[in-house]
């Protein structure tokens, strides 16, 4: 049997997580795209510093897997609802940390990530 090591489990996390903002990508504009991080950008450049608004998107860490959501940031409401199990995972208003796969909870953040996007493309920060 072999042994899985913490880096090797953060990878299949943040792997798993990556699969959930794939499906926006194409109404968004990709950033980052390594083996560590995917970072999901808007269509809206911020004038003052000529960076893009984030969308948000996974990010290994030393101990976790982040996952950056920037609509519930935005728009808190987006969070009504969300599971007592999904809210122990947030850290600050926009980020849910990760250390091991969770199929329930994240079928849950999947369901929040697609909110997030048609909220966003409410906006007009997404493409339509």
């Amino acid at each position: 049997m072999r042994k899985f090591s913490t880096t090797d489990q953060l990878q299949d996390v943040f792997v798993r997580l990556r699969t959930l903002y794939l499906p926006i990508a194409p109404i968004a504009v990709v950033l980052h795209d390594e083996p560590k991080r995917y970072l999901l950008g808007t269509c809206q450049v911020r004038p003052r510093d000529g960076y893009r608004v984030w969308f948000g998107g996974p990010a290994i860490t030393k101990t976790y897997v982040s996952a950056h959501l920037m609509p519930v940031y935005v728009h808190p409401l987006l969070l009504d609802g969300i599971s007592p199990r999904l809210r122990m995972r947030m850290q600050g208003k926009a980020c849910f940390n990760f250390k091991a796969l969770d199929e329930p909870l994240f079928t849950e953040l999947g369901a929040l990530i697609l909110a997030g996007a048609a909220r966003f493309q409410a906006d007009a920060l997404l493409r339509p």
